[in-house]
């Protein structure tokens, strides 16, 4: 049976762009021909949005899975990209949280969930919350690795070294095989020298683990999810589209399906 590599996007900072890789970075996996699932794991529900979902139509979600009340499968959709699922959300996945803290096996309910379909996909990419929490530790256990998206503005490295102790807690309790996939630059804004330093600060810290390719700060990559559809489908020309497809295929060798 296919065993579908399982990659969190997680950083417990908001704004640095993280939904709009976990979105853009899963469109360009499905276009490559693989059968790619998003889990939109983040109670802002924006993966879901930026992926076409109306959540007003929605019977199941995220937040019925993880209280046990419906299986993965039910809650699957499929978008008008071939080849790539959603699992969506809605803000109530944050309450499901405080239900968590008393169920006996809080830490593997994701995990449990995502085995039952992994068969069917080659990629599962799970959109965290921006925050250090009970979800976002479902969400690595349920990893086979992390991919950290850091912006390249002042205080960018700030919180990260707590996120790799918790990776590192992670691994040696409950998920060994856990790995940092990579750290992603984003919002490079080229014509800054700010930019520049902050990404020299990034490669000199992560090394090898940090991404050849830098998402640039891109008003079409901005503008895609009002239109609830990733940035290929907006505007393919444009440098964040074309920067996204360059991730897909770095995240491909990584993985060794290329």
């Amino acid at each position: 049976m296919n065993m579908a590599t399982v990659i969190s996007v997680t950083n417990q900072k908001g704004g640095v762009g993280k939904t709009t890789t976990a979105v853009n970075l899963a469109y360009y996996l499905a276009k490559d021909r693989f059968r790619t699932l998003v889990v939109d794991f983040d109670p802002q529900g924006n993966a879901s949005s930026g992926l076409g979902v109306d959540k007003n139509d929605l019977r199941a979600t995220m937040v019925d899975v993880m209280s046990g009340g419906v299986s993965m499968d039910a809650v699957i959709l499929t978008t008008k990209t071939k080849n790539l699922d959603v699992a969506p959300t809605v803000p109530e996945l944050a309450n499901a949280e405080v239900e968590l803290v008393k169920a006996k096996n809080r830490f593997r309910i994701l995990k449990d969930a995502i085995k039952r379909v992994e068969g069917d996909y080659d990629y599962v990419i799970i959109d965290s919350p921006p925050s250090l929490s009970l979800l976002t530790v479902n969400g690595m256990i349920a990893s086979d690795y992390l991919l950290l998206p850091v912006q390249t503005e002042f205080y960018a490295l700030e919180g990260v070294a707590q996120l790799l102790e918790s990776m590192k807690l992670v691994r040696k309790a409950m998920n060994p095989n856990l790995q940092l996939l990579g750290v992603l630059a984003t919002m490079y804004d080229r014509r800054t020298s700010l930019s520049a330093e902050v990404l020299t600060e990034i490669k000199k810290y992560f090394k090898e683990k940090t991404f050849e390719v830098t998402i640039p700060r891109n008003v079409r990559v901005a503008e895609a999810p009002s239109h609830g559809v990733p940035v290929g489908e907006y505007d393919k020309f444009s440098r964040g589209a074309r920067a996204y497809k360059e991730l897909a295929k770095e995240v491909e060798r990584r993985t060794g399906k290329k």
